[in-house]
């Protein structure tokens, strides 16, 4: 009997082997995980500045209802967008000194602060400047919003016509417009930012985005980017000198891309990875 001993300690210690390296690769795997996790929580922080003091805030991913009803017919017809990922968008309109330390000039007509938002860029003059900023921080993570994004950053989880309410008489809290602004380009920041902490999504300037300008398709779409093509570019937002009306989340007009005017500027959104 005393023969069976030693194939039974061989076979308990085979099994404490075993155990030991499952143990190893539990630990192991869970240590990765850590560090992933900690690796994704950094790219998604709730805020974050870059090299020239652009502040952008995460937006999450989801879904809304794009355009309006009781509108203008290029807001027709509504439809159900699905925004797939999150992304960070501009916490303020790009500013002048912003420009200027990427591009080495100032091109806009009103000037005076540093924080007011930057004008007279075409669309294209934005490209370059997008370049360049990527560039000057090795990658290609800097764009402009498409025009699905930007609405859903300005609606910021609401239904109404603009973030705040439909209340029209509250606009002078949120908007630089032409109730308020006596046609002139104000800092950036100064009234009460959205529900998600985005600064002059109604008024100021309006935003060049990604865009071509098309009407609606219709039907419910993820991701849009707008057509392959077209002679015009789109900006959001209504500005300084526009009747309420026209900063409403919904709004849009456009221009071909090469325009420079002295009422549209730009947000840029950062992708997360």
């Amino acid at each position: 009997m005393q023969s069976l001993h030693p194939p039974q300690r061989v076979v308990t210690s085979s099994v404490a082997v075993a155990a030991a390296c499952a143990l190893l690769i539990a630990v192991t795997t869970l240590y990765h995980l850590a560090i992933f996790a900690q690796e994704r929580g950094a790219r998604l922080v709730p805020r974050l500045t870059n090299s020239v003091g652009m502040e952008f805030l995460l937006i999450p991913a989801g879904t809304f209802t794009m355009g309006a009803i009781d509108s203008y017919p290029d807001e027709q017809p509504i439809r159900t967008v699905r925004i797939s990922r999150p992304f960070y968008l501009g916490k303020y309109e790009v500013t002048q000194a912003q420009w200027e330390a990427v591009m080495g000039y100032n091109p806009s007509s009103w000037r005076g602060q540093r924080d007011l938002p930057v004008e007279q860029v075409s669309w294209e003059d934005v490209q370059e400047f997008l370049r360049r900023l990527n560039a000057e921080e090795g990658g290609t993570r800097y764009r402009l919003p498409t025009e699905a994004e930007w609405e859903y950053a300005a609606r910021a989880g609401t239904t109404t016509a603009y973030s705040f309410s439909s209340d029209v008489s509250r606009l002078d809290e949120y908007a630089w417009y032409g109730g308020n602004a006596a046609h002139t380009s104000h800092p950036v920041g100064q009234l009460k930012p959205n529900p998600w902490g985005l600064h002059d999504m109604h008024g100021n300037v309006w935003e060049w985005v990604h865009d071509w300008y098309e009407t609606y398709p219709i039907g419910a779409v993820t991701d849009p980017q707008g057509p392959a093509a077209g002679i015009n570019r789109v900006f959001r937002g209504g500005g300084r000198s526009n009747v309420a009306w026209r900063c409403r989340s919904s709004s849009r007009s456009y221009r071909p891309p090469e325009s420079r005017l002295d009422a549209v500027g730009f947000r840029v959104l950062k992708t997360v990875s």
